[in-house]
C-alpha cells in the first residue's frame, strides 16, 4: 500500500476507494498492482501465513480490493473477499455458536432469509425474524425471555431488500450489545459511501460485491469486514476451508469497480431521489418507496443515519402484477433483470421469483437506478407505465 493506514483515516471514502490498495510510490512501479494469474506459490521448508502458498488459502491479487474496502468501512482490518454474497453470508453465520439464536429481519433479501431457515431447519441455529424497522420489537426479540436464550447474532439490512425498510442502526447495535450479541450488517445497499455501520459499533459489515461495489454486473462476490481479530481470522478460516476464495480476475474487476464507486453511488443516488418524487405523481402508480421521501416512515432516521439514500426505488402499481409484469415487458433503457448496483439501471417485478416472501407485494417492481440521463431513463419509464 503507498501509504500508511493511519492516511485513510484523515479521507473521505470518497478519497479513500481511488488512493488504497495501489503498490509503493517507487521510481517505476505500476500505479495499478499485479494481477497475479497462478493457482500455487514456489514454497519450501515451513510455511509462513505472510507469504503465498495455494491461491485457495488466500490470492494475493485480491489484497488490494480487501484493503479497499475494509478502509472504506472505517474498519481496522481488510475485508475478506469470498466467491460470492451469499458465501460471506454463510461465513458470517458460521460465527454464531451451535444452537445459538439469530435475530435478523423478516423482509431481508430472500437469499439471506433461505440460507438462515435452512440452518435453522437442521438444528445449526434458533431463528427468531423480527420487522427491523421496529426497534422496540427487535429489542424484545433479542432478549429472548420464557426459555428462549437472547441472541447471538443480529442480523440488519437497512435499508432492506426490496421494501427498503430502516432500522435505527446505532440503537439496534447497542441492544444487541447490551444481551451480548454479536452484531453483522448487510451494506450492500448503502455502500460504505452511504453509511458505515462500524461506526455505529457494528461488529461485522457485509457486502454483496456484485452489485455496487463491482458496479458494472460483470462479476459475482461478496466480502466481510470483522471489527475483532477473531472474527477475521474466523472468516479467513471459513474462507479457506469452504473454497469459497474468488479468482484473481474477480478481484481485478471488484478493484476496478471500486474506483469510481463514488461517482456512481453519487449519480445513481440523485436520479433515484428525482425519480421517486416524479414516480409519486404518476396516476399508474399507487405507492413510491425510497428513503428520500417524506412519505417513507423511515426518512428521518435516513437522514440521520446516512450520507446518501440508495439508488433503489420500489413502486407498487395500482393495475396489480399483470400492469408490473407489462411495465417490465415495455421498458428500452431500464434492462429487465435481476440484481442492483450496476451502470445500467435495471427493474423487475420481484414476486416473480418461487422464492421471494409473501409480503412483498404482487405489483411490486425493484428499480435499481444506473448512471443514465436522468430525463432518458424517467422517458422510458413514464412512457411504460403509460401503456401497462
Amino acid at each position: 500500500m503507498a501509504h500508511p493506514r493511519s492516511f485513510f483515516a484523515e479521507l473521505s471514502p470518497d478519497t479513500t476507494v481511488v488512493a488504497a490498495g495501489r503498490p509503493d510510490w517507487n521510481q517505476g512501479e505500476p500505479v495499478n498492482p499485479p494481477v497475479l494469474f497462478s493457482s500455487t506459490f514456489i514454497s519450501r521448508g515451513v510455511p509462513s501465513e505472510a507469504e503465498p502458498a495455494y491461491a485457495r488459502y488466500d490470492n494475493p491479487s485480491n489484497h488490494p480490493a480487501e484493503q479497499v474496502i475494509g478502509l472504506a468501512e472505517a474498519g481496522p482490518n481488510d475485508a475478506v473477499l469470498f466467491a460470492s454474497g451469499m458465501a460471506a453470508i454463510d461465513a458470517a453465520f458460521a460465527l454464531i455458536p451451535p444452537g445459538g439464536r439469530l435475530v435478523m429481519p423478516a423482509h431481508a433479501y430472500n437469499g439471506t432469509l433461505g440460507l438462515a431457515r435452512q440452518l435453522a431447519a437442521q438444528g445449526r441455529v434458533r431463528l427468531s425474524t423480527v420487522p427491523i424497522d421496529q426497534a422496540d420489537a427487535v429489542v424484545a426479540a433479542l432478549a429472548g425471555g420464557e426459555g428462549c436464550a437472547p441472541a447471538a447474532l443480529l442480523w440488519i439490512e437497512t435499508p432492506t431488500n426490496p421494501l427498503l425498510e430502516i432500522a435505527d442502526g446505532p440503537a439496534l447495535v447497542e441492544a444487541a450489545h447490551q444481551v451480548g450479541a454479536i452484531v453483522a450488517v448487510d451494506n450492500t445497499l448503502a455502500t460504505p459511501l452511504g453509511q458505515r455501520p462500524l461506526e455505529w459499533g457494528a461488529d461485522i459489515v457485509v457486502h454483496s460485491a456484485s452489485k455496487c461495489l463491482g458496479g458494472h454486473s460483470d462479476l459475482i462476490m461478496g466480502a466481510v469486514v470483522a471489527v475483532s481479530a477473531e472474527h477475521d481470522t474466523s472468516l479467513r478460516d471459513f474462507r479457506r476451508i469452504h473454497g469459497a476464495t474468488p479468482s484473481a480476475f474477480d478481484g481485478f474487476l471488484l478493484l476496478r469497480g471500486l474506483r469510481t464507486l463514488a461517482l456512481r453511488t453519487e449519480r445513481s443516488n440523485a436520479s433515484a431521489a428525482t425519480l421517486a418524487r416524479r414516480l409519486e405523481t404518476h396516476p399508474a402508480v399507487e405507492k413510491v418507496i425510497h428513503p428520500s421521501l417524506a412519505s417513507h416512515p423511515g426518512h428521518a432516521i435516513a437522514k440521520a443515519q446516512m450520507s446518501g439514500f440508495g439508488g433503489v426505488v420500489s413502486i407498487e402499481l395500482a393495475g396489480g402484477a399483470a400492469a408490473a409484469d407489462a411495465v417490465a415487458a415495455q421498458t428500452r433503457s431500464w434492462a429487465p433483470a435481476t440484481s442492483l448496483g450496476g451502470v445500467e439501471s435495471m427493474l423487475e417485478r420481484r414476486r416473480r421469483w418461487p422464492g421471494e416472501f409473501t409480503d412483498v407485494p404482487e405489483s411490486l417492481i425493484r428499480l435499481s437506478v444506473g448512471v443514465e440521463n436522468v430525463d432518458d431513463l424517467w422517458a422510458d419509464l413514464s412512457q411504460a407505465l403509460d401503456r401497462g
